[in-house]
């Protein structure tokens, strides 16, 4: 089909009515037309919403939504799409945080998918036998790096929850493409062009995404997955026990405990003892609103909150998104709340986490004091939170690293769920089985256990979740409405470019859309990392004068967000926004 070219999102929004059709039919060759600099607008909704990172999922999303399902039903749905169709990002060898708001009850829940170390992990998972850490690649991918998954075991917990159509039929979708085939989109082929080199030495994982040559497919090849489809059928007609429980949890094991570069005992007994979690929301005040994320193992609540408390006794609004002056505060609320995070949070199974503290308005308040307007301040400290039962840990960092996806709905009943995903960076570990790929999670713990002898909180331990920066967020005006339904991508950048989203819509009064795609940055005082290519360049010099030292990356973000209006007599109506940086879209009705 030489000379054709076709409009990537415009035709992948209908790839799943193509993939029907004879396989030859599908075979066409897409030209990406997505870049960060093209203008998108909200997409409205009158009585739903469907918004992810890639146009195939969001199809499946809204395809649930008008056989009647539920806001989660559509989640699962598009999670099952996107571990086909984004592999680099998440899938069923990954886990996962989910956030929902049942219209009915008022109730806000979170759910815990979260992998978990296995029995045999120890704090010195990422040292050598010398006790160094091991160097790039072998300490970030590989059997050592693989936490048992936990996105199948949380979904079935949400569905028995909020389900409203039969478990299987939340799997059709999903198995109809792994079995007809999707075509290979740019953004999936550029990440295979990156991990090539890596891939040579996983066969499993390269004989499916690369040529003989070792090349990647190329972008339109029509990629099938029919290992994935008959596990998937299994999985849809007897619940998640037939990943964890039987054949299917012994070859994922037998997988990574002989995979190349570092492999790891794990036995199917640690598939078998998995188990989600519910636990309830944190939630905080900004303003006149209420912001509700996720709480450990994520960060991504008590950083988020941290953050808006230190800024709300600015006036955000009158300084406006392109002002260094805004940059400058939002960089050092967010050194203050990171410094916190590095010290006090980890799996609330295995340290006294003050998540209280973490969050108490007073002692918000009280950091947020530290923030001089006018220059940055000195490199950022832990504070002491109230309630605070074990001081002494050593603050660690971990590799969170920048790959994930997010989606969200709200369904016709205004119930939302909004639900973030990973295998942690590009392709997990690289390990495939059954047609999936299984995550490098575990490097999401602190790479070396101890500093100066005091042990790091997030260090690696037996069963342990790792801390996750994960953020699905959900938002309420004074009234107690929904207005917002947000998250992202982006290993440890998720947390910011979750705020300036926020921020955005809330101070700034943008549309989610427009906040989506402002410019991201990050601070880490006295440096701030602001996107290449954007407005935000140009306020170096003003920042350096502030004492700054400013750093120009990509800073990839991977938002999607739906925004709910109420228009005078209480009616609700929405808006969908996706990152211009991917290739999503949103569905309305």
């Amino acid at each position: 089909m030489q000379g054709r070219r076709l409009d990537w999102v415009r035709t992948a929004a209908l790839a799943m009515l193509a993939l029907a059709a004879p396989p030859a039919r599908a075979q066409v060759a897409y030209e990406a037309q997505v870049s960060r600099d093209a203008p998108k607008a909200a997409v409205p909704g009158r009585t739903s919403m469907v918004v992810s990172a890639n146009p195939i999922a969001t199809a499946a999303g809204r395809e649930i939504i008008d056989a009647g399902g539920s806001a989660v039903d559509a989640a699962i749905a598009m999670q099952l799409v996107l571990g086909i169709v984004e592999p680099q990002s998440q899938g069923i060898g990954g886990g996962g945080f989910l956030l929902t708001f049942d219209a009915a009850s008022r109730e806000i829940t979170s759910f815990d998918g979260r992998e978990t170390a296995p029995a045999s992990a120890t704090p010195a998972l990422f040292l050598d036998a010398d006790g160094k850490q091991r160097p790039f690649p072998q300490g970030y991918v590989g059997g050592h790096t693989v936490g048992v998954p936990g996105m199948l075991r949380m979904m079935e917990m949400a569905h028995r929850r909020h389900g409203k159509l039969a478990w299987v039929r939340l799997f059709q979708p999903a198995i109809r493409i792994a079995t007809d085939g999707f075509a290979i989109s740019p953004r999936l082929n550029a990440a295979l062009t990156s991990a090539r080199d890596i891939a040579r030495q996983f066969p499993a994982m390269h004989s499916h995404y690369y040529q003989a040559d070792g090349t990647p497919k190329p972008v339109g090849t029509v990629l099938r997955n029919p290992e994935l489809a008959q596990l998937l059928r299994e999985i849809a007609t007897g619940g998640a026990d037939a990943y964890y429980v039987g054949p299917a949890a012994a070859r994922a094991a037998t997988a990574i405990s002989t995979a190349p570069l570092s492999p790891v005992p794990v036995t199917a007994a640690d598939f078998a003892g998995y188990r989600a979690i519910e636990r309830p929301a944190v939630c905080g005040g900004y303003r006149v609103y209420t912001v509700c994320s996720m709480g450990p193992p994520s960060s991504g609540a008590t950083t988020l909150l941290g953050e808006l408390k230190m800024l709300e006794r600015f006036d955000l609004k009158a300084l406006g998104p392109t002002s260094p002056q805004a940059v400058h505060l939002i960089a050092e609320a967010t050194a203050l709340a990171f410094a916190d995070r590095e010290m006090y949070l980890a799996d609330p199974a295995f340290a006294e986490v003050p998540v209280a503290g973490l969050t108490d308005p007073g002692y918000l308040r009280g950091r947020g004091r530290l923030i001089d307007p006018d220059k940055a301040g000195p490199p950022a400290t832990a504070g002491t939170p109230p309630g605070l039962v074990q001081s002494a840990w050593a603050p660690g960092r971990s590799a969170d690293l920048p790959s994930t996806s997010h989606w969200a709905v709200v369904d016709k009943a205004g119930n939302a769920a909004t639900f973030t995903g990973s295998i942690q960076s590009g392709f997990g570990s690289f390990i495939m089985v059954d047609g999936y790929l299984l995550n490098n999670e575990l490097t999401d713990f602190a790479m070396r256990p101890e500093a100066n002898g005091t042990p790091v909180i997030n260090r690696a331990e037996a069963g342990k979740r790792p801390l996750s920066s994960m953020s699905p967020t959900l938002v309420f005006d004074d009234q107690g409405r929904l207005v917002l339904a947000l998250g992202s991508a982006g290993g440890s950048r998720i947390i910011g470019h979750v705020l300036k989203t926020v921020v955005g819509v809330l101070d700034w009064g943008l549309d989610v859309q427009q906040a989506i795609s402002l410019p991201n940055l990050h601070g880490d005082n006295p440096r701030i990392e602001v996107e290449a290519g954007t407005p935000l360049e140009a306020l170096t010099p003003a920042l350096e004068a502030m004492g700054h030292t400013v750093v120009t990356r990509a800073n990839i973000s991977g938002l999607t967000g739906i925004q709910v209006v109420h228009d005078a007599d209480g009616a609700a109506h929405y808006l969908g926004g996706v990152d211009p940086r991917r290739e999503g879209i949103a569905s309305g009705d």
